[in-house]
């Protein structure tokens, strides 16, 4: 199954269905408690973790939970001192894209 927009192949036609509304912006799952939407089923359920409080993603370093798994990775770059973000004019390396957005 191929993407029309992008040509991008995918093995079922659900995964490039899904991978669609990254062209169109459509966000169909809706968190019911705050109205966030999202492309996929999988970034709704894991998004309502943090309304239920509950953090199953445990940093082995320092055992600081996480609702997200996309948030203890980040995290985790403390401990490795990674630094993936690094200007181009100045070559000062940063953990979070953000920062560096701000330098």
């Amino acid at each position: 199954y191929t993407c029309k927009e992008c040509e991008k192949s995918f093995s079922q036609n659900s995964q490039m269905v899904c991978h669609q509304c990254i062209h169109t912006e459509e966000r169909p799952y809706k968190c019911l408690e705050c109205g966030k939407g999202f492309r996929d089923s999988c970034s709704l359920i894991s998004h309502q973790l943090i309304h239920s409080g509950e953090q199953p993603y445990t940093c082995k370093e320092c055992e600081k939970s996480f609702s997200q798994n996309s948030h203890l990775l980040r995290h985790q770059l403390i401990h490795t001192g990674e630094q993936p973000y690094t200007c181009r004019e100045c070559g000062k390396g940063y953990r979070e894209s953000s920062a560096l957005l701000r330098h």
